[in-house]
């Protein structure tokens, strides 16, 4: 799942006030305009928790995660990885709602590492509050292409809603 990037100079940290964020900008717009405009908004009114990657001690942003609380219907599950899940009318699950880097770190490996550090948030306090899987809803085929190469699978009837149960990430970070 994980593979070779070299050691990250990054550190994530939860989006606050001194975080400049007037600079981002990624291939999509909206993940852009979500961070200028957004992103403190949905922090403020507990819609979701957002991390930032920037340089160590510094304040530009130079990509970001968003993670928040999902239930799912278990009938929206694979049927052969329904199996996988607490036999409930709703999983619980971990929502990745926007994952981006700045068009200045392309090809420099944050984007694995924005994804690897959210995985491992996820995972780490899934014994806290349960959750059953990671899941993404892709922006797009190339953002869907992305997840894929990670391991994660598609839901039937969603296009491009994609999941990773939470025993696959427990392997990445198990020790």
């Amino acid at each position: 799942m994980a593979k070779n990037v070299p050691a990250p100079t990054w550190t994530t940290e939860p989006l606050g006030k001194h975080h400049d964020r007037a600079e981002f900008s990624c291939e999509e717009d909206q993940l852009s305009e979500y961070l200028k405009k957004r992103a403190s908004q949905d922090v403020q009114r507990f819609a979701a928790a957002v991390f930032v990657a920037a340089d160590p001690g510094g304040t530009q942003v130079l990509g970001y995660y968003s993670l928040s609380a999902l239930s799912v219907a278990l009938e929206a599950i694979p049927e052969e990885q329904a199996k996988l899940f607490a036999r409930y009318p709703a999983v619980p699950a971990t929502l990745i709602g926007r994952l981006a880097r700045d068009i200045s770190q392309k090809n420099k490996g944050l984007g694995e590492f924005l994804l690897m550090d959210a995985l491992e948030r996820a995972y780490r306090q899934s014994d806290v509050i349960a959750s059953s899987a990671v899941i993404v809803d892709a922006k797009s085929e190339r953002a869907e292409a992305f997840y894929r190469d990670y391991g994660f699978q598609p839901f039937p009837d969603t296009p491009r809603r994609l999941f990773l149960p939470m025993k696959t990430i427990a392997k990445l970070f198990q020790v």
